[in-house]
C-alpha cells in the first residue's frame, strides 16, 4: 500500500504467506492500488487478498505428476526414463548409466534400487575416479588382518556392504586396466578374494556403473576391456544434458526452490520472469547439479519474496546479456519456446505428430501453441494437409 501511495500506480506483489489463528501457512497475493476522487486526487487506497491455496495445490500435483524418484522433469526423454525404469528395477540385469557430470546419474542408479527387490538392502556408492588402485581394491573388496601394515583388522569392502542390494560405481570409466580385470572377474563367477585373502567370497549384488565418458569410444581406444564393458552394458540409460530438455528448467526451479525453503527457512515464492529468461538462455555446462547451485546462490541474496536476476550468478546474468543483444535472436520465454517448436518442426519435415513427440507435448497442444506463437508452419504438415498460420499471442510458454 505504501508502495502503490507513493508511486500513484497499481502495486501487484508477489506470491506471499500469511498465517492464520491455527498457525496455518496460507498462500495468497497481494495487490494495492490507489483511490482517486473525479478531480484525480488522492483519497486513500485499496488492498486485496487473493487465496492461492486451490492454485498451490494444483501446482503440486503437477509437480507430482512430473517427479518420479526424486528425478524432475517432463521432457520427451525423462517421461521416457519415467516409462522404463520401474521394468528395469525388476530385473537383476547390470546397468550402465552414462551422462556428462551433473546430469544425475546417482539419481537414476538410487531411483532402480528404491524400485527394486532389493530395496529392503543396502544401496553403496563409490567414486571410482577418486581414489589410486591399492585403495580402490581395498574400497571395494576389503581386507584381512595383516594384509599389509596398517590391516590391524578385517576390514569389509563395498562388496560386503551392498551384499543383497546395489553396488552403484560412479565414473567406472576410470578405472585402470588391472583394475578393470578385477571388476571383470567378480562379474563374472559372482565372487571375490579380499585383499590379503586366499578364499573366495560369494557376492549377492546388483552392479550399476555410470560414467561420463563414452565407454564404446574408449574399448576402440584400447583404454577399456571390451569383455568388461559388455558385462556393464546389458541395459544402457543415457540421460541428457540438461540444455537438451529446457522444457525441464521450470520444473528443476520449483523443485529447487521447495527444498531450500525447508533447508533455510525461508518464503521464496519463485523467480520473476526476467531471471527466469535469464536461466533459459543459459548453457548450463554443469546441468542440473549447477542449476541447483545458481539457486543456492540466490537464496543466499534474495531473503524473501521473489528471486530476481540480479540474484543470480555474474557468470549467468553475462551469458544471458550477451544471447540477448545478438542479432535477430530476442531469447525470452516466448521466443524460446518458439525456437524450440520451430527447430522440432524442420528437423521433422513439418511433420507434427513427430515434432510433438520430441517436445513431449499432445499434437493438439502443439497446433494450439503454433496458432498463438505465430508459428509459420511447413506447407505440408506431413499427411499431405495444408498448414493455416496466424498470428495470434500465446500465453506464458511452457505451460
Amino acid at each position: 500500500m505504501k508502495s502503490a501511495l507513493r508511486s500513484g500506480e497499481p502495486t501487484v506483489t508477489a506470491s506471499v504467506f500469511v498465517v492464520d489463528a491455527r498457525g496455518e501457512r496460507i498462500p495468497i497475493k497481494v495487490s494495492a492500488a490507489v483511490l482517486r476522487d473525479t478531480d484525480g486526487r488522492v483519497m486513500g487506497g485499496v488492498e486485496t487478498f487473493q487465496d492461492l491455496r486451490q492454485v498451490e495445490e494444483l501446482r503440486k500435483k503437477l509437480q507430482d505428476k512430473h517427479t518420479f524418484a526424486d528425478i524432475v522433469g517432463k521432457s520427451r526423454a525423462i517421461t521416457q526414463l519415467f516409462d522404463i525404469l520401474p521394468h528395469i528395477a525388476d530385473s537383476n540385469a547390470t546397468v550402465l548409466v552414462q551422462g556428462a557430470s551433473g546430469t544425475g546419474k546417482e539419481l537414476v542408479a538410487r531411483a532402480i534400487h528404491e524400485l527394486s527387490p532389493r530395496r529392503k538392502k543396502r544401496f553403496v556408492a563409490v567414486n571410482c575416479a577418486a581414489l589410486p588402485d591399492t585403495l580402490l581394491e581395498s574400497e571395494l573388496f576389503g581386507y584381512k588382518a595383516g594384509a599389509f601394515t596398517d590391516a590391524r583388522r578385517d576390514k569389509p569392502g563395498r562388496f560386503a556392504l551392498a551384499e543383497g542390494g546395489t553396488l552403484f560405481l560412479d565414473e567406472v570409466g576410470d578405472i585402470s586396466p588391472a583394475m578393470q580385470v578385477r571388476l571383470l572377474r567378480v562379474l563374472q563367477e559372482k565372487s571375490y578374494e579380499p585383499r590379503g585373502s586366499i578364499e573366495p567370497v560369494r557376492a549377492d549384488v546388483r552392479i550399476i556403473a555410470a560414467t561420463n565418458k563414452n565407454l564404446g569410444e574408449l574399448v576402440g581406444a584400447g583404454r577399456f576391456r571390451e569383455d568388461l564393458y559388455y558385462r556393464i552394458h546389458v541395459v544402457q540409460i543415457d540421460v541428457p544434458p540438461l540444455a537438451e530438455r529446457r522444457e525441464d528448467i521450470p520444473l528443476l526451479v520449483d523443485h529447487f526452490i521447495a527444498i531450500y525453503n525447508r533447508l533455510r527457512d525461508q518464503e521464496i515464492t519463485g523467480l520473476s520472469k526476467e531471471a527466469l529468461s535469464r536461466l533459459m538462455q543459459h548453457d548450463f555446462p554443469g546441468n542440473v547439479r549447477e542449476l541447483q547451485n545458481i539457486l543456492e546462490h540466490a537464496f543466499v541474496l534474495c531473503r524473501g519474496g521473489t528471486i530476481e536476476a540480479a540474484h543470480l550468478p555474474p557468470d549467468v546474468t553475462r551469458g544471458s546479456v550477451q544471447v540477448t543483444a545478438a542479432p535477430k535472436r530476442e531469447m525470452n520465454l516466448k521466443s524460446t519456446e518458439k525456437t524450440l517448436i520451430e527447430e522440432a518442426l524442420a528437423k521433422h519435415g513439418g511433420k507434427r505428430a513427430l515434432a510433438a513427440a520430441e517436445l513431449g507435448i499432445n499434437l493438439s497442444t502443439l497446433y494450439r501453441k503454433i496458432l498463438r506463437l505465430g508459428i509459420v508452419a511447413p506447407d505440408q504438415d506431413g499427411r499431405g494437409e495444408r498448414a493455416h498460420p496466424t498470428s495470434r499471442r500465446l500465453s506464458p510458454p511452457f505451460t
